[in-house]
């Protein structure tokens, strides 16, 4: 009689199976002369797809033991107490918003109508949870070469309305926290982190380093597929302010005031025994709804393929460090007609790309037209200037909604003249070499 085995031994025959199937058809051959340098990718190994095969066959498919453990491990990197898995950057960013309008926070709240201080330079989602709620976002110009906000135009963007500051960490590089941090501080405002694009980023907070999404009260990471992590599809929002992440947790679980994970019941012990507003006493907890809010979870086979990346997540940060120093060091006699980036003071950047802008003679469009043709992937700085999209054409066709302090010349000058080319950890010195060559070949035989 053959012996049947165990489903442990079942599965790990299986997950065994998945690390040769990796070994033999999914590595990657190294990069030949010639082939399409991409801006991004996925960098993963076997590990990546021996736990989401696990997380498959265990069937929980919504959140789950891999999403606590991701959550327990990405608090723990970061330097928080609280940390929340979502479905994606841009859905983080909505809850990190929309927790700063709960009722919980009384005085402080946001309400319609309040102000929250931002740049026009960046990807929309910084912004589009503040418009869709009927905030003011308020818009001030950025710097060349750091591309994050001008500090000094902090105090002349304050009005009686503002409640709070909602930025991004450009592209890895840190805006100035210790200045934002103060001003914020100074006026009891919210400081939201959108630290999307800049996870491994150090910042020396008053001579204390600390990683960026720890230093405000709310921090927010993407793990889009070209992120510094990547899960697919997913997103987190962190906190160190316990009221806080009680209310992300229930907006992003449909709004419920229960506290009870997926597939859990009466953890408290109290789902029948208390009143609730007008609800019939003893109401079911774990059907009351303390704010209005979504299903932004993340399935546990995202948050499988989140653990086993975060293991890597060191010596991904480290690579781009690298990459991007190899690509400045092979740029920097190209300053005559180039602006290369620069790091904030008391940075150091974990990149998410390499910014390049144009100087006066240098067509952005003819340089990245060059590059596309030569097999290398550029992107721009997202929106640009945000302002400048159809997705605000009525709101400046009325000249209500936003409100714009100084001029945002910079912000135009961006739209106009800056590009960006990857540093990802999948990147290696030879693909780093060929980008810098087509560049300088460009200038030897374009420019006249």
């Amino acid at each position: 009689m053959i012996k049947r085995k165990s489903a442990k031994e079942a599965l790990d025959a299986i997950l065994m199976s998945i690390k040769a199937y990796y070994k033999n058809y999914m590595q990657k051959p190294l990069y030949q002369n010639g082939e399409r340098i991409a801006y991004a990718g996925r960098v993963y190994d076997e590990q990546e797809m021996v736990n989401l095969v696990d997380s498959a066959l265990e069937f929980w498919l919504t959140s789950g033991r891999y999403t606590e453990q991701f959550e327990k491990k990405l608090a723990q990197y970061i330097g928080v107490s609280f940390c929340s898995l979502v479905n994606s950057g841009s859905s983080a960013n909505l809850l990190a918003f929309m927790a700063l309008t709960s009722p919980l926070l009384e005085k402080r709240a946001i309400r319609r109508g309040d102000e929250v201080i931002t740049v026009a330079a960046g990807f929309p989602t910084t912004v589009t949870p503040i418009m869709q709620y009927g905030a003011v976002p308020v818009f001030v110009d950025v710097t060349l070469p750091q591309y994050n906000i001008d500090v000094t135009l902090l105090e002349k963007a304050l009005s009686s309305k503002t409640k709070a500051v909602m930025l991004a960490h450009t592209l890895g590089n840190p805006f100035d926290l210790n200045a934002v941090k103060s001003f914020c501080d100074t006026h009891h405002l919210w400081l939201v982190e959108d630290n999307c694009d800049a996870l491994g980023t150090v910042y020396a907070i008053n001579g204390v380093e600390k990683l960026t999404g720890s230093v405000g009260d709310i921090g927010t990471s993407s793990f889009y597929p070209p992120h510094h992590i990547t899960m697919g599809e997913g997103g987190a929002v962190y906190t160190n302010n316990p009221l806080l992440h009680k209310i992300v947790r229930s907006m992003r679980d449909w709004g419920r005031d229960c506290i009870c994970p997926s597939g859990v019941d009466n953890l408290c012990g109290h789902r029948y025994d208390n009143q609730y507003s007008e609800l019939p006493h003893g109401y079911d907890h774990k059907y009351v709804y303390s704010h209005f809010g979504y299903n932004l979870k993340a399935t546990d086979m995202q948050a499988a393929i989140g653990c086993a990346q975060m293991e890597k997540l060191s010596s991904f940060t480290e690579r781009r460090r690298q990459n991007w120093q190899r690509l400045y060091d092979g740029l920097k006699d190209l300053r005559d007609a180039l602006i290369l980036p620069e790091s904030a003071p008391d940075a150091n950047p974990s990149w998410f790309g390499f910014l390049i802008t144009c100087k006066n003679g240098v067509s952005r469009n003819d340089l990245v037209q060059y590059l596309e043709k030569n097999n290398i992937q550029t992107r721009m700085l997202f929106a640009g200037n945000l302002l400048r999209h159809p997705c605000f054409d009525e709101a400046r066709e009325s000249g209500s909604g936003y409100r714009v302090v100084g001029t945002l010349e910079t912000t135009d000058r961006i739209m106009r003249d800056t590009f960006w080319i990857g540093v990802y950890p999948g990147m290696n010195d030879e693909m780093i070499d060929q980008m810098i060559s087509i560049i300088h070949r460009y200038f030897r035989e374009e420019i006249k």
